[in-house]
């Protein structure tokens, strides 16, 4: 039976051991002295110097004033996906409202806005998603407070009365926490360990994202408690870009998500929400909302340049990106579109690119925009996104990893899809980039023949009867209404906007379940060739095998099965990915023979995502020791022990 621990450096310590025989050599070295050397008492005796015994500090604040700031950094209206999917003309209508702040009873408003000497006036968010509008409330507390309360009371703006001429003021969402000032740490309806990330809330109406922390000496948002007595770290010292392990990431961002400052972790090849960005490119996007147990899609769009005076602007509308948002975020990913942020480096999102009337996959055109707008450093964090005037395709344009989009906007096409409202042309884009966005979340047609496939055309019955069930954007058939596209355009359908749940009938794909986000950047089963057309089964000459790419991981790591099965039975069938299910690998670092620290090993986990091809990413490391038992690291441990040894000494 495999036993789990967690790590704690009050019961094993590497160094500590490395000490105490370090210590037992001098000993033995200094007595062989002793025995051939004759004693000189002429001169004094030596003192051996004894190290003092660490002495634990349970101040909260003794370097600075004590405070708290919250900062309010994102707040966005769920309602663009409805609004957009209904007829009238509601989706025009954007959204307005605040917030109210409550810290140990200070409220704050963030509408009335004043100064000194000067009148007052009331400022309203007036936008679907108010990225880029940071706000931050700051409040004194009583120096040595161990703990805060703070509220957060999202506040929209509704009609009201007859004929909506009046509007009220009614609360959209309520967040409550606990702020501890000795962790950092805050509980209530946001959490450290909850599963959509510490900071990030998803409600009813909105989704907000915040951040609470206190008024530190060195700025490294540490708490001076934790730095003294868990992490053992200077308080007076910013930790912000000190990297005592190496790992190449500082330990804030390691202890802000429970990684262990002091021992080296593969941050290159950590990948625990399994989204495809390992946690060195999830520190790299910490300032984009980036968080490594919550699953984030980045993607860059660029926009061609009008082809004319008649032509339309080759962009994405707002609400049809507020509309993709929210589809994503409704089964807890993370979707963040750059279409021109205005706090990236340049060369982001929002380049224009030169028009050409039409573009295809085969002609390889995308290259010479993502060889010349698309950034080396966004590559394998980005999936990039051309909007332009005809042709909708997702293909590889370096190497065979479907990375690439592009999708067309133009008046033409509007015109074809008698797309001819303002409202059915949003819609229409969004569409189209939700289909090609799912070909780089693992939804192909050699995967799922429902997939892109075109047989109705000739044989509309037989493709009914066949894939008729299959209601997804994937499927052609039903991407422009049920139906063909042109008769359900014909009929005043709207285009359809999601993946299939896999309900429908028993020729149903669940594409949501399917769907396996580092598909973006992994080489993919089947090569495209020039006139290539689907399915394309035929063109799968190897099938992945995810087994043998995790024992071919390195030639000093080792599959091991046993363990693998006990490592299983330990932790039972829970998956870090929610509903998706995954499989385990367990690899023992074969030439790591450390009698003190034990042997490495690394778990592995595989999304159970059939028929799209996953492979194994790397989940979590640990120690094996000889007795069997598995040791991972663990910060409440570590506090706990604190917090014990506290006790003790008082």
């Amino acid at each position: 039976m495999l036993t789990i621990r967690v790590k704690s450096y009050m019961r094993s310590n590497k160094k500590l051991f490395t000490t105490i025989l370090v210590c037992l050599l001098v000993v033995i070295l200094l007595s062989t002295a002793i025995l051939v050397i004759p004693f000189d008492f002429s001169k004094e005796e030596v003192v051996e110097e004894i190290e003092p015994e660490f002495v634990y500090d349970d101040q909260i604040s003794p370097l600075e004033n004590q405070g708290l700031v919250l900062e309010v950094q994102r707040i966005r209206q769920r309602s663009s996906l409805e609004s957009l999917l209904s007829s009238g003309s509601s989706w025009k209508s954007v959204p307005t409202f605040y917030f109210i702040s409550n810290i140990d009873d200070l409220e704050y408003i963030s509408k009335d806005v004043g100064s000194l000497g000067a009148g007052s006036s009331e400022i309203l968010f007036e936008t679907w998603d108010s990225m880029f509008q940071e706000n931050k409330v700051l409040k004194d507390v009583p120096e040595e407070q161990e703990t805060s309360t703070v509220s957060l009371k999202i506040m929209e703006r509704v009609p009201a009365g007859l004929l909506g001429r009046r509007s009220e003021d009614v609360v959209g969402e309520e967040i409550n926490v606990v702020y501890n000032y000795k962790t950092g740490r805050w509980s209530g309806d946001d959490s450290f360990d909850d599963v959509d990330g510490m900071g990030y809330y998803l409600g009813e109406n909105f989704e907000v994202w915040f951040n609470l922390y206190q008024t530190d000496s060195d700025n490294d948002y540490i708490p001076y408690w934790t730095e003294v007595n868990v992490l053992h770290t200077n308080p007076q010292v910013d930790d912000r870009k000190q990297d005592p392990d190496g790992d190449g990431i500082p330990t804030a961002w390691e202890w802000r998500y429970g990684y262990d400052p002091h021992s080296y972790d593969d941050h290159a090849s950590l990948d625990p929400d399994v989204d495809g960005l390992e946690n060195i490119e999830e520190y790299q996007m910490q300032d984009w909302f980036a968080d490594p147990f919550v699953q984030n899609m980045y993607i860059e769009i660029d926009n061609m340049e009008k082809g004319g005076f008649f032509d339309t602007e080759h962009v994405i509308p707002d609400i049809a990106i507020q509309a993709l948002i929210e589809r994503y975020s409704q089964h807890n990913i993370k979707a963040f579109f750059d279409q021109g942020w205005p706090n990236t480096p340049s060369g982001g999102g929002g380049q224009m690119v030169p028009y050409y009337d039409v573009i295809s996959q085969d002609s390889g055109m995308m290259l010479q925009f993502y060889e010349t707008y698309f950034l080396e450093e966004r590559q394998g964090i980005f999936r990039y996104v051309v909007v332009g005037h005809q042709g909708n395709f997702n293909h590889p344009s370096v190497n065979n990893f479907y990375d690439s989009i592009h999708v067309s906007n133009s008046l033409m096409d509007c015109v074809k899809k008698l797309a001819l409202t303002p409202r059915k042309a949003a819609l229409m884009v969004a569409t189209r980039t939700l289909h090609e966005l799912g070909h780089t979340l693992g939804i192909t047609p050699w995967s799922f023949e429902g997939c892109d496939n075109l047989t109705y055309i000739g044989d509309k019955s037989t493709y009914d009867a066949q894939w008729g069930d299959y209601i997804s954007v994937m499927n052609y058939y039903v991407m422009f209404g049920t139906g063909s596209w042109l008769q359900g355009t014909m009929l005043g359908a709207d285009p359809f906007l999601d993946y299939s749940d896999g309900s429908n009938g028993i020729n149903d794909q669940n594409d949501w379940q399917s769907l396996y986000l580092p598909t973006f950047q992994t080489d993919a089963t089947v090569i495209e060739e020039a006139y290539f057309e689907p399915p394309g089964v035929d063109k799968i000459v190897t099938d992945w095998n995810a087994e043998q790419r995790l024992e071919a991981f390195s030639s000093t790591w080792t599959f091991d099965e046993n363990l693998t099965r006990q490592y299983v039975s330990s932790v039972g069938v829970s998956s870090p990915l929610g509903p998706t299910s995954v499989n385990f690998g367990v690899l023992v670092n074969s030439d790591d023979g450390d009698p003190f620290d034990g042997t490495q090993i690394r778990v592995y986990i595989q999304p159970e995502v059939e028929p799209t091809a996953a492979q194994y990413v790397l989940y979590k490391e640990g120690v094996l020791y000889p007795d069997g038992s598995v040791e991972f690291y663990n910060q409440d441990a570590e506090i706990q022990d604190a917090v014990e040894a506290i006790a003790d000494q008082q």
